[in-house]
């Protein structure tokens, strides 16, 4: 049975119109920035909050269809884990997990049971008596996602799952959630604003700006064809559209990129950071992309620095370059200082807008 949900709230001034279909066994990435409509497109899934028109149904299963049809949240076949966790903090970690299924009707001992097998699967039986409060993030997490799988639910429902850990335990526990998204049957969605998550724990990305859908696919396909600014930033390319002539492309500043192969017509140009270099002065030879540019703001990215610079009016507005310490050391460059910075057109990807 695949989730269909044809989205359609209106809040004040923001309008969401999102269409999603998550078929089962799949993982499903919501991605967007803060006020894209990621939360308030799971919540309507949830039935925290109500479509004012459009359809959610599993299958043949409708559950809200303005002003017909509405299941309230507690009889969907849903498991949710926010950002928070939400744990009970006067219960232990076994009556949390068993918590669910006693609200839907099973018996104490048979729901202590099952949560019980549940606090085993993810690591945690030795804390089925712990109070929330003594967990660590990380933890707390398990729990969580024990509780919300304890139920058997068709449909999984992560909201920021991560974002409460700190960087140390985050990959631990990616990796544990990855782990169990794969043996879920049912059918996940992911809402999350970090790409690393997305690209690591989904099958497929629905990336959403403004409350619409501005692309989707495979990670790899998002990773390596970005059609908008915000999408480019999340995989950390260099994205520009532009009008292809042979191996020119005239970008709307006026400034020109230079192409391997020929293209022609409207196109999108993108390539990675790592393939600007930088020099002081006018590179020798001729590199087929030589811009002078002026650096408009340094940033510390994990081994290396990335060094933002306008390269109008020969070249693009503006240009993200990686670069090494050392490098760094050798150009000294602050905001304002001028540099050149040149890109191998076989680094140049393109395809069509």
């Amino acid at each position: 049975m695949t989730l269909y949900a044809d989205l359609r709230v209106a809040r004040g001034s923001f309008d969401l119109e999102v269409d999603l279909a998550i078929a089962p066994g799949e993982v499903v990435a919501l991605l967007g920035p803060n006020g894209a409509g990621k939360s308030t497109a799971l919540r309507t899934i949830a039935g925290l909050l109500p479509l004012d028109t459009g359809r959610i149904a599993l299958d043949d299963e409708t559950w809200d269809v303005p002003p017909r049809t509405f299941l309230a949240p507690e009889h969907r076949p849903i498991g949710v884990v926010f950002q928070d966790y939400l744990l009970f903090n006067h219960l232990s970690c076994l009556e949390n997990v068993a918590f669910g299924l006693r609200a839907r009707g099973v018996d104490k001992h048979t729901a202590r049971t099952e949560a019980a097998r549940w606090l085993e699967t993810v690591g945690l039986t030795s804390y089925a008596r712990t109070r929330p409060r003594a967990l660590s993030g990380g933890q707390a997490q398990r729990v969580a996602l024990a509780r919300a799988l304890a139920t058997s639910p068709d449909v999984l429902l992560l909201d920021e799952p991560l974002a409460a850990l700190d960087a140390g335990t985050t990959l631990h526990v990616r990796a544990e959630l990855g782990q169990h998204l794969t043996r879920f049957p049912g059918r996940t969605l992911l809402v999350t604003h970090d790409p690393l998550d997305a690209m690591v724990l989904a099958d497929r990305l629905v990336i959403i700006e403004n409350g619409r859908v501005v692309q989707s696919g495979t990670p790899t396909d998002i990773a390596r064809h970005p059609r908008t600014d915000y999408v480019a930033q999340l995989v950390g390319l260099n994205l520009y559209r532009g009008t292809a002539n042979g191996t020119t492309v005239t970008l709307p500043t006026g400034g020109t990129i230079t192409l391997a192969e020929p293209a022609q017509g409207p196109v999108h140009v993108a390539f990675p950071p790592t393939a600007v270099s930088l020099y002081p002065t006018p590179p020798t030879g001729s590199p087929r992309n030589t811009w002078p540019a002026t650096v408009t703001s340094l940033e510390q990215h994990a081994h290396t620095v990335r060094i933002t610079l306008d390269a109008t009016p020969t070249g693009p507005p503006t240009l993200l370059a990686d670069i090494t310490p050392a490098a760094l050391a050798d150009l000294h460059p602050t905001p304002g200082h001028p540099l050149h910075a040149t890109l191998k057109a076989t680094e140049v990807t393109t395809y069509p807008v």
